[in-house]
């Protein structure tokens, strides 16, 4: 895969991320919170080893 394309689909992550944290604002949520809260630590950990692997510049 292109360097580029890999760019593009973690550009999609970070936008999904931003969707979960919108979640989680909800009061309502319940057992799933957990979940939610589970989803966004493995997505920060793929963006931080993205930003190792791939550093900007």
């Amino acid at each position: 895969m292109e360097a580029q394309g890999i760019r593009d689909r973690i550009s999609t992550i970070k936008t999904k991320r931003e969707a979960l944290i919108r979640l989680l604002e909800q009061p309502d949520l319940g057992t799933l919170r957990i979940d939610v809260n589970q989803a966004l630590e493995e997505i920060d950990d793929l963006l931080e080893e993205f930003d190792r692997t791939f550093p900007a510049g």
